[in-house]
C-alpha cells in the first residue's frame, strides 16, 4: 500500500511517523494551498462544506504522487463529515481514481469496525496490538499538541515573533523529512527547548482568546488563515477548545464515558442546547461558557459555510455572550474568504476587547 490521508492540523505528522513504523510507503499530501482548494472545488459538488473541497484536494495531489490507499477517520450524527468516507470514495472512482480507502470510525461508534480498519495497517485487528503499535503515535500527538500550545504562548509574549514562527516553519519543513516516531519525537523536544530559550516580555499582560468552533477549521492553519499566529503576532494569548488530543481523549483513551472536560463542557451547554446537533455544536456552546469561566477576554468561533451544526452554535452563542456579557466574535470560511477581511475583522476584535478591558480598570 501506498498511503496517504488529509492535512488535520499537526496529525498529519503523526499519521506519517505511525505509518513508517508499521512499514508502509507513505505519501503525505502538499501542505495545503490555494491550488489545493481549488482543485477541491473543482471537482466536489458546490454547496459541500469547505473540509470536504479540502480532502478532494488532497487526495488528488497524493493520488497523482502515487497514493492507491486513503485513511480518514469518521465521525456520527447530523454532519455531513461522516458521510465523507463513502461520497469520497465515489467520486473519486468517477474521477478515474480507483484507490482504498479506509475509514477509522471511533470505537464507540461500532468496536469491531475499528480493530478491522485499525487492523488493516498493522496486521494484526486484536485490542493488545492495537494498542501496543497505536501508542507512540497517539503520544506523538499529544507532544505535536503541546509544542503548537507552547509557540501559543510564547509568541504571545516574545519580543521577536518573526524568531517564534521561523522556529515553527523550520520545524514542519523538517518534520516531513524524518521518518518515524523516535525520530519525530526527538525533533519535537528539540523544537521545544528552541521556543523556551526565546526572548520574551515578562510583564506583558495579554488578552486571552479561546478559538471555539467546528474543529478542522479550528487546526488546520491553511483553512483559517493562520488565525493562531495572526493573533499572537498582536500579542494575544490562544488557545483552541478542541485539538487532536483532546478528540482522542474523549472517543479513544476515556472510551466509553467520554474525557472530563468535554463532559464538563456538554454539562455547560446544557441550559441552551439539551441534545446533540452533530458535529461539535454542543461543545461550541459549552466551550465558550467555558473559557468565560476561566477568566478569558473573548472567543472566536471558527465554521465553515453551510455547517450544520455551528450554525445551531451560532445562533445560540448570541444569547450566550448576552447573558455573560462575554464578546464572542464569529467568522464563517469558505473559499472565497479574503484575508484582507478577515485580518480587519481580527484586529478589530482585539482592539474591542482591549478597549473593554481599559473599561474595566478605570471603573
Amino acid at each position: 500500500m501506498k498511503i496517504t490521508f488529509p492535512h488535520l492540523g499537526n496529525v498529519y505528522i503523526a499519521a506519517k511517523a505511525f505509518l513508517e513504523d508499521m512499514g508502509h510507503e507513505v505519501i503525505p499530501p502538499p501542505v495545503c494551498s490555494r491550488k489545493t482548494l481549488e482543485i477541491g472545488t473543482k471537482f466536489s459538488p458546490e454547496m459541500m462544506c469547505m473540509p470536504f473541497k479540502i480532502f478532494i484536494g488532497n487526495y488528488i495531489e497524493s493520488i497523482q504522487k502515487g497514493a492507491d490507499t486513503i485513511v480518514i477517520t469518521g465521525s456520527c450524527g447530523p454532519c455531513r463529515f461522516g458521510f465523507y468516507g463513502d461520497m469520497q470514495k465515489d467520486l473519486l472512482r468517477d474521477l478515474g481514481y480507483d484507490v482504498e480507502v479506509i475509514v477509522l470510525e471511533s470505537p464507540k461508534e461500532g468496536l469491531k469496525d475499528f480493530k478491522n480498519n485499525i487492523g488493516k495497517l498493522i496486521g494484526s485487528n486484536s485490542l493488545w496490538s492495537i494498542g501496543k503499535n497505536i501508542k507512540p503515535a497517539l503520544n506523538l500527538i499529544k507532544i505535536i499538541d503541546e509544542l503548537t500550545q507552547l509557540s501559543n504562548k510564547v509568541r504571545a509574549f516574545a519580543l521577536d515573533k518573526k524568531e517564534v514562527n521561523k522556529i515553527m516553519d523550520d520545524y514542519y519543513e523538517e518534520a516531513v523529512r524524518v521518518c518515524g516516531t523516535k525520530e519525530i519525537t526527538k525533533l519535537t523536544r528539540a523544537t521545544e527547548n528552541k521556543l523556551k530559550e526565546v526572548k520574551v516580555d515578562q510583564s506583558h499582560s495579554p488578552i486571552k482568546i479561546g478559538i471555539i468552533g467546528e474543529i478542522y477549521t479550528i487546526i488546520e492553519p491553511f483553512v483559517n488563515l493562520e488565525v493562531e499566529r495572526k493573533l499572537g503576532d498582536m500579542g494575544v494569548l490562544v488557545e483552541k477548545s478542541l485539538t487532536p488530543t483532546k478528540w482522542f481523549d474523549h472517543h479513544v483513551y476515556s472510551y466509553p464515558f467520554g474525557s472530563k472536560e468535554e463532559n464538563l463542557k456538554f454539562k455547560l451547554a446544557k441550559p441552551y442546547l439539551k441534545t446533540m446537533v452533530g458535529g461539535h455544536g454542543r461543545e461550541t456552546i459549552g466551550s465558550a461558557i467555558y473559557y468565560n469561566n476561566m477568566g478569558y477576554d473573548g472567543t472566536i468561533q471558527i465554521l465553515p459555510l453551510n455547517c450544520m451544526p455551528e450554525i445551531v452554535a451560532k445562533s445560540i452563542l448570541k444569547t450566550v455572550s448576552k447573558d455573560l456579557n462575554f464578546p464572542i466574535m464569529t467568522l464563517v470560511v469558505d473559499e472565497m474568504t479574503g484575508e484582507a477581511g478577515y485580518m480587519t475583522r481580527l484586529e478589530a476584535f482585539v482592539d474591542l476587547i482591549n478597549k473593554r478591558r481599559e473599561e474595566m480598570l478605570i471603573g
